[in-house]
């Protein structure tokens, strides 16, 4: 099975890294740097690898700490790349547009890309340098990673930020970033992916997405980029914010609620009937937006983060009707838990493509 060697693995950037090789069946195998570093088994992981990625670095120190700590890593991993007996043909770092800027981390990026390219020259690799600038995604770490997941986690616990200091900002969605590491994106296709926009833009984006997803209204994602920051919101709602609860009107000719109200892009709906014990399901997307809604009988509807354990389950009737939107990287599934048939509708925001089906099995 085909294996790629990453270091930072349980950062931010490696999560998603992982995430996005999961849909290809590529495995992972990390590689612990500093104090954590093991010769042994860098080299274990780095040999017969078809890629090697380096993620890890140190951001959030002191100035000493940030080029000591990024030089280290780099050197740590191209003493792995060195000594392994079947080396990658392929070295990726993680970069950063910050390097020539004049600050320490961009002298330290641009330092530990020397250590790589020389250790890539060394074993005959081919060496991707991808330069990074301000990335945003699911699960972002707020007041750490990037001002997106500061802005996404205040405002999702009601709270009204403020912008003190407006500049222009180049984003990337960390599963384009993904790809440009894992090799699935060409590196001139990375200007295409990028979008510009001012910090005050940016939060008014996505106070904008908060105020129609509060009342289960799913903003314009007709752009990949809406896409991608809408899905980076709603992974700070969930769970809180589920299941989202629908009006029923109801009179003696029968009843009637609203499944979805999208305001601009594609979208698909589909139906579904399912026999008592049957369960639906059991796969993840990576940019799909995707509602179930059960119209009627009884189910439960479970969902778990890529890579954890941890389930989290809904039990949601037609007599009562609520929705789930399933966040992206999250397993999911429902069952039909009730005696009787289970009418459930299923909204897409994108028409179903088999070339590209964004659909990957995984039980939850």
């Amino acid at each position: 099975m085909t294996h790629f060697a990453v270091s930072g693995s349980g950062g931010f950037l490696g999560w998603h890294t992982k995430a996005a090789l999961h849909e290809t069946g590529v495995t992972v195998d990390a590689v612990s740097l500093g104090d954590e570093f093991d010769a042994q088994r860098a080299v274990a992981a780095v040999d017969g690898s078809a890629r090697a990625i380096h993620i890890a670095g140190v951001n959030r120190a002191n100035d000493d700490e940030v080029l000591a700590g990024n030089v280290a890593f780099a050197e740590q991993f191209a003493a792995a790349l060195r000594a392994a007996d079947n080396p990658p043909p392929v070295v990726a770092y993680a970069n950063s547009t910050q390097v020539g800027n004049g600050s320490v981390y961009g002298e330290a990026k641009a330092r530990a890309a020397e250590t790589l390219a020389a250790a890539a020259s060394d074993i005959g690799a081919e060496f991707v340098n991808v330069s990074l600038p301000n990335l945003f995604g699911e699960h972002g770490r707020p007041f750490y990673n990037a001002v997106t997941a500061t802005f996404c986690h205040l405002i999702a616990n009601g709270e009204n930020p403020t912008v003190e200091n407006d500049k222009e900002l180049t984003l990337l969605h960390a599963q384009n970033a993904a790809d440009l590491l894992t090799g699935a994106a060409r590196p001139e296709a990375q200007s295409d992916l990028e979008e510009t926009e001012t910090v005050t833009g940016l939060l008014g984006r996505l106070q904008r997405y908060a105020a129609l997803y509060n009342d289960g209204e799913i903003p314009d994602v007709d752009s990949d980029f809406d896409r991608d920051l809408f899905n980076t919101y709603r992974s700070f709602t969930f769970p809180a914010q589920a299941p989202i609860s629908l009006t029923r009107h109801a009179d003696a000719r029968g009843s009637f609620f609203e499944i979805i109200r999208s305001h601009g892009g594609p979208g698909q709906s589909s139906f579904s009937t399912t026999v008592p014990g049957v369960t639906r399901g059991d796969h993840f997307h990576r940019r799909k937006i995707e509602r179930f809604t059960v119209l009627q009988g009884r189910a439960r509807i479970s969902l778990r983060r890529l890579f954890s354990d941890d389930v989290v389950s809904f039990e949601v009737s037609g007599d009562a009707p609520g929705a789930v939107d399933m966040p992206t990287m999250w397993a999911h599934n429902i069952t039909n838990v009730g005696n009787d048939t289970l009418y459930t509708s299923f909204w897409t925001n994108d028409i179903f493509d088999p070339q590209n089906p964004d659909t990957i099995p995984e039980v939850v």
